[in-house]
């Protein structure tokens, strides 16, 4: 799969290209903002972006806004500095993980490889189909009845991981565990929230989300 590096440090990008390099990856390199647009779109087959926050002409944040206007791709971002007032606004923008420098980059990698799972799949079929329900993992688009429907990351994920465990009990822990990843710290309560919108945009086709009381949830 290509990776997208974009870091106006050249050290930073070698030992990031390094590590993806040793495990399968393609990358290409960006050395600031625009660039990382470029080369963005002049690769739309690109998995995933890591994106620097701090970079000459465009910021990681400018590029995140321009990306997210026609492109779901994961962006993990990585940032000096651990303000949650910058974190909250990259989230807010579409961001889908952090990492904070100085980092591990076996862990970097560690992370890439669960949002790709999440998000191309493991060998599994690339298009699910369920009760009216489409699901194209490649192109992140989800459709109801033939009508596309716009959803969250978050939200897409949640999906993906209710078709592809159709008819098992999932309790709210592991659906964190598996959707949220092993950093997240929240409460298990947010789980209901997601449900909660992820079934309003499915419209009546929701209603196969099952609440399976005391556990957490059943797609049937």
């Amino acid at each position: 799969m290509k990776i997208l590096v974009a870091d106006d440090e050249s050290r930073m990008r070698k030992l990031i290209r390094d590590f993806l390099v040793n495990n399968d990856f393609s990358v290409i390199e960006a050395g600031d903002g625009q660039e990382c647009l470029d080369r963005f779109y002049d690769n739309p087959d690109t998995s995933l972006i890591i994106l620097d926050v701090m970079m000459p002409k465009l910021d990681g944040y400018d590029v995140l806004r321009t990306i997210r206007e026609s492109s779901k791709v994961p962006v993990i971002m990585l940032t000096a500095r651990s303000d949650e007032k910058d974190e909250l606004l990259g989230f807010k923008l579409g961001v889908d993980e952090y990492v904070t420098k100085p980092f591990s980059p076996k862990l970097l990698v560690a992370r890439i490889n669960a949002i790709l799972r999440r998000t191309v799949g493991d060998g599994s079929k690339p298009v699910i189909e369920h009760n009216g329900i489409k699901v194209d993992k490649l192109a992140h688009r989800v459709s109801v009845d033939d009508k596309e429907i716009e959803l969250s990351y978050k939200e897409f994920e949640l999906l993906v991981y209710f078709l592809e465990n159709k008819g098992v009990a999932l309790s709210r822990e592991k659906i964190l565990n598996s959707v949220w990843d092993y950093d997240y710290f929240g409460d298990a309560r947010t789980i209901d929230t997601h449900v909660k919108k992820l079934r309003a945009k499915l419209g009546a086709n929701g209603e196969c989300i099952k609440t399976i009381w005391g556990v957490g949830y059943k797609l049937d």
